[in-house]
């Protein structure tokens, strides 16, 4: 999107077609996740429409399902319809990752991932719901089950999201009188030996006490082996149960780039120069996660930019200038940036950070974090509603409702549009009034039981 915006803004609807493919209609601002999904901020609000912002593109929601560079043609797979081929000049290869997961017994059947707004709008929900199942139960075993919750992943993604619902959950149980903190399980999975290694190791192991003092339990050099229906088997420890499982283990390169003639590395990342060209290829870009871009501030080969947003944000804004520069002939510039450091949030009021060599925790590190996101959140627009979001945060109650309904929209219109069985003593006799057509007509439509 970044990409498109900065040609759009160059280039004269006379010099270039600019075209932007996704199977989603909005770019999501994926840092922003956990808080959407602890309520803080509006979901609508992390996202950004594309035909809003790119007005002078043209948008085509759907799939690339294959890349053929030799035939500069991509294969385009749209939500309804068949498939068709897209004819290009200059390719711009941004397709993201999506979560790297293992064949573990399970896992693909109950997992939960976080990298989609869906899918934190979706945890939230369930979450809250998980808190109405344990509060309207008799049965101490499906209590403790809904009350077990289990992050897999001690990146900032599975450590923020873990910390953000758990504050969350806590601030909840005032509504439950049912329900104490006590009876809550928050478990964080962690092959490493360390969490949020990004923060540097102080930083990782002041998180680990602040989690672990909100009794949340911390399973370092532990792997899941298997969660079957929920039955959480670790490397470590007994077994469990648990209706919530999240896998947020790290992130890999869009399969999608195996089914093209790009050059790739062994991570099946596109392989660039560092002016994110792709390399030995013409007419050819990349960025993003998806793109193996030489850190040129690393001073030694073979080391990549990390796949983060602090990367991807501005190596998009670059490649748009670099894509013009070499249209008009000029000489396109090496991506290089000092990475700044990292900041992460653990709840409301709760974060670590660690930029520029100084280490920042609690409530400054959680005001750094808010404050670098919003300022890096596309469009002014955005920017303000999650200003608005945040202020009004302050002045109000935290909305702790849960919306788990909203995954099947049309059940209890289903289950009204079922034909309701007649009682055996209601049942016509054969040549009654009840059984000519009008009789059945006037039933259907204006004569429901009631209730």
């Amino acid at each position: 999107m970044y990409t498109a915006l900065g040609l759009q803004r160059s280039l004269k609807r006379s010099q270039a077609r600019i075209t932007v493919i996704d199977p989603r209609s909005y770019m999501t601002y994926q840092p922003f996740l956990p808080e959407a999904a602890a309520g803080a901020l509006e979901p609508r609000h992390v996202v950004v429409p594309l035909r809003r912002v790119l007005k002078r593109c043209n948008v085509i929601t759907g799939e690339v399902t294959s890349i053929s560079h030799a035939n500069k043609s991509v294969t385009v797979k749209p939500e309804i319809g068949d498939e068709y081929e897209l004819g290009y000049d200059i390719i711009v290869v941004a397709l993201g990752s999506i979560s790297r997961t293992l064949p573990i017994p399970g896992l693909a059947e109950v997992g939960i991932g976080f990298k989609q707004i869906e899918e934190a709008i979706a945890l939230r929900n369930h979450v809250l719901d998980r808190l109405d199942v344990a509060a309207s139960t008799t049965d101490p075993e499906v209590r403790k089950r809904a009350l077990t919750f289990v992050f897999v992943g001690g990146g900032f993604a599975g450590v923020e999201a873990l910390g953000e619902l758990e504050d969350m959950a806590r601030y909840a149980l005032r509504y439950y009188p049912q329900l104490q903190p006590r009876d809550m399980r928050w478990v964080l999975v962690e092959a490493a030996g360390r969490i949020l290694p990004e923060v540097g190791p102080e930083m990782g192991e002041y998180t680990v006490v602040e989690l672990s003092k909100r009794d949340i339990e911390i399973r370092l050099e532990t792997l899941l082996k298997s969660c079957v229906d929920g039955h959480v088997v670790l490397s470590k420890g007994k077994p469990f149960d648990s209706d919530t499982i999240v896998w947020t283990a790290g992130v890999k390169a869009n399969p999608v780039l195996a089914n093209s003639d790009l050059p790739l590395d062994e991570k099946g990342r596109v392989r660039c120069l560092p002016e994110m060209r792709i390399d030995g290829v013409d007419d050819a870009w990349a960025a993003g996660d998806n793109a193996a871009i030489p850190d040129l501030t690393a001073g030694e080969p073979g080391v990549y930019t990390a796949p983060n947003a602090q990367h991807a944000v501005r190596q998009a804004k670059l490649l748009s200038k670099n894509i013009i520069a070499d249209l008009e002939g000029g000489l396109p510039k090496p991506y290089k940036h000092k990475y700044i450091g990292s900041v992460a949030s653990l709840g409301l009021y709760k974060g670590v950070a660690h930029t520029y060599g100084i280490k920042v925790r609690g409530f400054a590190a959680w005001f750094m974090h808010r404050t670098y996101h919003m300022s890096k959140m596309p469009t002014f627009n955005r920017k303000f509603r999650v200003v608005v979001d945040w202020t009004l945060a302050l002045l109000f109650k935290r909305e702790v409702v849960t919306l788990g309904r909203m995954r099947m929209p049309r059940e209890d219109f289903r289950r009204a549009a079922q034909p309701i069985p007649l009682r055996p003593a209601e049942t016509p006799a054969p040549g009654s009034a009840g059984d000519r057509p009008e009789e059945h007509a006037a039933t259907a439509g204006g004569r429901l039981p009631r209730g």
